[in-house]
């Protein structure tokens, strides 16, 4: 027996990982059928669907209404991009959590999350669910190795049928395509076993799709319990019955795990939730059938139109009449056998579009718009003789509650996709790295961060007893880093309104914060520190007025008194008195 036989992962059980990724493609049969036909749905080529030979030659209108709702959706995603903040949860944690708040979106921005993070989303609303990867590439940096974060594609993922939550299959896997000869040169192991032995679906395309010359890789994720009982997670690369790296015949790694936070490395984000699935179903299964209605009655309609501009005749074979000159339309006088009546000979006239037709389309793109939440409003739009901006903005922020629940789901997958992250920095940044930070302001600031601040440090030792070790441990609060225009513009006329009003008056200090008490807009605190901070500037320059009237008073009747300058404590007093009073002023003008 050789030495390849004895290893732990080997031909047997990765023939036993591909039937078990069979039994899970067979679960996922009906899912991976309605992913193929959404994209056809949002490429407006879901005519493709229906196969009717009576529609052959005829045109097929595919409106928009449905493309333009995703659109509009997702441009609300994009307008509220994530941005991340780590709050520590001992306060030894604090200075840690603070260089991750700087550098966590240092990497991310080198990963090119901006087009992940679009991507993905386009994806939630097509098919429903949106899915990041997570993972450590040891590739990149030339070789040093950095996180990637990937947009994942659902018709290749499988998990165990009936979980609601990835983490609780015991197998994951992630399929892809490759070009075999490149695998082969990679992977000399794989030379004579070129022929795939997995089939995985594929959307549909205009120009088809070749894949003779590629070969499914698989990516299989397994969990086992270490002897201690903790889950450990390990990780195979096989493709054509052959195994390319396994974590379990890394020495390195055969008891530690591939990962050392021991999960799957995929986020999954549902639009509408299903049971027993960590998949859910988006907008386009919510619409597709509203839409259909919409396309027959447009293709009814365009038909009708057609028929109406052009002019046709019922003529009998005894009238007479020359068809070649009766349907040229350039000849002046057409030529007739005989005698023509009413009964051999009569135009053939197309009733026209009745205006019950028209609104019954209308109140199927109405309805197709509320099921999808794309309103008018939502787009700027009005109806009914609105026009007044304040009603225009409550009825946006009213129409808007569907997007920030949708962004709320986005924003606690990007917590995870966040934890994932500083796990594997906790693994993996064994050397000291350099971000370049930029302020708010634009300065630029250079910060030195290894993994070793996150890993576990040693407790103090009482006694002579160590009491253990420390692993910091973080909260991930998620906050909208580009705002859309109409919360700048909105948020812009609050502070407008408030210094209108006084509230940055020092004078009406009190009465602001109490106003400020039972208000609620984003950045309320800076704005409650600021009028504190006017309200006690004020106290400080009352007081000192009132020193200055007092000795003022008192320079007053040593004159009337015709007595000696003030000398001694008094001057000093006097003098004291004037240059606090300067710096306060000074301070003010600042």
């Amino acid at each position: 027996m050789d030495e390849a036989t004895k290893l732990p992962i080997g031909p047997e059980e990765v023939a036993e990982a591909a039937q078990i990724l069979q039994r899970y493609k067979a679960g996922k049969a009906a899912l991976d059928k309605r992913l193929v036909d959404n994209e056809l749905w949002f490429r407006m080529g879901h005519w493709k669907n229906y196969q009717n030979p009576m529609m052959e030659g005829k045109p097929q209108p595919s409106s928009g209404w449905l493309f333009n709702s995703i659109a509009n959706k997702h441009a609300d995603a994009m307008d509220n991009y994530p941005s991340p903040n780590v709050l520590p949860r001992a306060e030894d944690d604090e200075a840690a959590a603070q260089a991750l708040s700087s550098v966590l979106p240092v990497v991310l921005e080198q990963a090119d999350y901006e087009q992940v993070y679009s991507d993905t989303w386009w994806r939630k609303l097509k098919q429903g669910t949106g899915v990041k990867g997570v993972f450590w590439d040891p590739e990149q940096r030339g070789g040093v190795g950095e996180i990637a974060i990937r947009p994942m594609n659902l018709l290749m993922l499988y998990w165990e049928p009936g979980v609601d939550d990835i983490q609780a299959s015991p197998h994951f896997f992630s399929l892809s395509l490759a070009d075999t000869a490149q695998l082969e040169s990679r992977w000399p192991q794989l030379a004579g076993h070129t022929a795939s032995v997995l089939d995985v679906p594929h959307y549909i395309h205009d120009g088809g799709l070749d894949t003779s010359d590629k070969s499914v890789v698989v990516d299989w994720y397994y969990k086992k319990l270490s002897p201690e009982g903790r889950s450990v997670l390990h990780y195979c690369k096989f493709c054509n019955g052959v195994v390319l790296y396994a974590s379990e015949n890394d020495p390195e790694l055969a008891e530690r795990g591939f990962y050392d936070h021991g999960r799957y490395p995929f986020v999954f984000d549902a639009l509408f939730m299903e049971e027993d699935s960590p998949a859910g179903f988006g907008y386009i299964d919510v619409m597709k059938e509203c839409q259909t209605a919409i396309d027959k009655m447009n293709h009814a309609m365009d038909e009708n139109v057609l028929l109406s501009s052009r002019q046709r005749y019922v003529l009998s074979d005894t009238a007479g009449v020359n068809e070649e000159e009766l349907t040229d339309l350039s000849r002046d006088i057409i030529h007739v056998v005989g005698r023509l009546n009413d009964d051999s000979f009569r135009p053939l006239q197309t009733a026209g579009l009745q205006g019950n037709s028209l609104s019954y389309r209308n109140s199927r793109i109405e309805e197709l718009k509320e099921i999808s939440g794309n309103r008018d409003m939502t787009q700027g739009g009005t109806a009914g003789g609105v026009t007044a901006a304040s009603a225009i903005a409550a009825l946006q922020e009213a129409g808007s509650k569907l997007s920030r629940d949708m962004l709320k789901s986005a924003y606690r997958a990007f917590a995870k996709e966040c934890c994932l992250i500083i796990e594997l920095m906790r693994q993996f940044y064994d050397e000291e790295r350099i971000f370049r930070i930029t302020g708010k302001s634009g300065e630029s600031e250079f910060v030195r961060f290894s993994g070793q601040v996150l890993r576990a440090q040693p407790a103090r030792v009482v006694g002579g007893v160590e009491l253990g070790s420390h692993e910091p441990v973080f909260d991930i609060v998620v906050s909208a880093e580009k705002k859309s225009t109409f919360s700048r513009l909105s948020q812009n006329e609050t502070a407008k309104e408030c210094y209108q009003l006084g509230f940055f008056a020092p004078a009406n200090a009190d009465a602001a914060l109490a106003a400020l008490e039972m208000m609620d807009f984003e950045g309320i605190e800076k704005v409650r520190q600021r009028v504190r901070q006017n309200g006690t500037l004020a106290q400080q320059l009352a007081r000192m007025q009132a020193q200055m009237a007092q000795l003022t008073g008192l320079l007053e009747v040593q004159k009337k008194s015709e007595a000696p300058k003030l000398s001694g404590p008094a001057q000093e007093l006097s003098t004291a008195a004037m240059a606090r009073a300067m710096k306060t002023q000074k301070g003010e003008m600042r």
